[in-house]
């Protein structure tokens, strides 16, 4: 067999047959790597710009603040206009809030104020883009089959990206400055424009309305959309718990946890790798296995993702550490993927950007939250107790999800489908 033959049969379907979204995936297949690049790079940009480790936690902290404010106005704004120009506006603002970031580090004029507010124009351009991108992506399939294995490839870049991200931004690090990496990701988001501007939605968009309802009624009309769905509100609320209470314990406590009792660094190393690795297996899996129920799987999912921190409590052996977190990771990639398809099947294409950033703030709003208190309580209760404790309230949750008969019966849909 030819090898040009093998490489196609070898390429994913939906990359195969769909031409717009391919050039939706190829556009973010880098900006996604550089974001996973700015997890190392933006602390080593602060410290390398005077700031302590109090100057980091607050500058990281800080991202997460614009899309608490402006999420849910993204989500109106996109449902009501055309997402491929706010996804184009928001990548070129990124664009260049990276590009002044890079040009300040790699002149050696940066603060930790400065790097702070460019980091706050960051996440106030990301705020828009995200419920966007969720509305978008299913305007760009030709069938409603091929939303999840599109769903799925979007996963594995984020997979890829977040065992290839950390490696290619130390490289950078160590060997040019933090700017670098911030001139990369700059980089990035210019390609990411370049195929946009050639995106042509296969459902066309609608024309911003001659009269469109007030912002607040649109966002009164998005959260009737929630509340009106039963497996909605309980997926929501169940995504809360695993972002405020599961994700602070592992980010906090895991990696001094697992260092001080499995051999150092190179022992935290191995797990995410493990971890990684097991994303990367999930996402695969899904490009092929299409499950009747997907909701019901994703809530399964999320069961084993919300064993995450619990692995780490348990001081298990490394291999056996490494290898139960492969198995949480398929949990957790099962999850987000199915989930997404959930949304995009059936919530109306009208109101998807505003659900979606609903999600988007259930899972950025109390994670903050999660993360003061895991090591406060990690001090007086001991840092096994809180991994434990923390992890079974997450199961807990994930398994009232699970037990939802809504949950349990939606069906597979139609995107853009009324949802039940």
């Amino acid at each position: 067999m030819p090898k040009t033959r093998r490489i196609t049969q070898l390429t994913p379907q939906v990359l195969r047959t769909e031409p717009q979204f391919r050039l939706l995936f190829t556009g973010q297949l880098l900006s996604v790597m550089g974001d996973r690049m700015m997890l190392v790079a933006l602390p080593f940009a602060v410290l390398r710009s005077g700031g302590g480790t109090g100057a980091v936690g607050v500058v990281v902290a800080v991202q997460l603040v614009p899309f608490v404010v402006f999420g849910l106005i993204g989500g109106a704004l996109s449902d009501r206009s055309e997402r491929r120009k706010i996804l184009i506006r928001s990548d070129l603002s990124r664009m260049l809030v990276q590009g002044c970031a890079a040009g300040l580090l790699l002149a050696g004029a940066a603060t930790p104020l400065l790097l702070g507010v460019l980091v706050v124009l960051y996440g106030t351009a990301e705020a828009f883009f995200q419920p966007a991108f969720t509305g978008l992506l299913p305007q760009t399939v030709s069938h409603p089959g091929q939303l999840q294995p599109a769903n799925a490839l979007r996963g594995l870049s984020f997979s890829t990206a977040a065992v290839v991200g950390p490696a290619l931004a130390g490289a950078l690090v160590a060997g040019a400055g933090p700017g670098a990496a911030f001139l990369f990701d700059s980089a990035s988001f210019a390609i990411s424009v370049a195929c946009l501007l050639r995106l042509r939605p296969l459902v066309a968009e609608r024309a911003t309305e001659a009269a469109p309802p007030p912002l607040r009624t649109a966002l009164r009309a998005g959260w009737r959309e929630v509340t009106s769905r039963r497996w909605l509100r309980a997926g929501l609320l169940a995504m809360s718990a695993y972002h405020a209470l599961v994700l602070p314990a592992v980010f906090v406590l895991g990696p001094v946890f697992i260092s001080r009792r499995l051999g150092g660094p190179g022992a935290w190393a191995a797990v995410a790798v493990a971890f990684g690795l097991g994303s990367i297996a999930g996402d695969l899996s899904l490009l092929r296995v299409r499950p009747r129920r997907a909701l019901r799987v994703a809530a399964i999912g999320l069961v084993l993702a919300s064993l995450q921190a619990a692995v780490y409590g348990a001081g298990a052996a490394l291999s056996i550490t490494c290898a139960l977190q492969f198995v949480t990771a398929i949990g957790v990639t099962v999850f987000f993927t199915l989930w997404e398809v959930s949304l995009q099947e059936h919530i109306p294409g009208e109101a998807l950007s505003r659900v979606s950033s609903w999600d988007y703030l259930s899972s950025a709003a109390l994670m903050p939250v999660g993360a003061a208190v895991a090591g406060p309580l990690a001090a007086a209760l001991g840092a096994r107790w809180v991994l434990e404790g923390m992890s079974a309230l997450g199961v807990a949750t994930a398994l009232m999800f699970l037990a939802t008969p809504a949950v349990r019966a939606l069906p597979r849909g139609s995107a853009g489908a009324a949802g039940s």
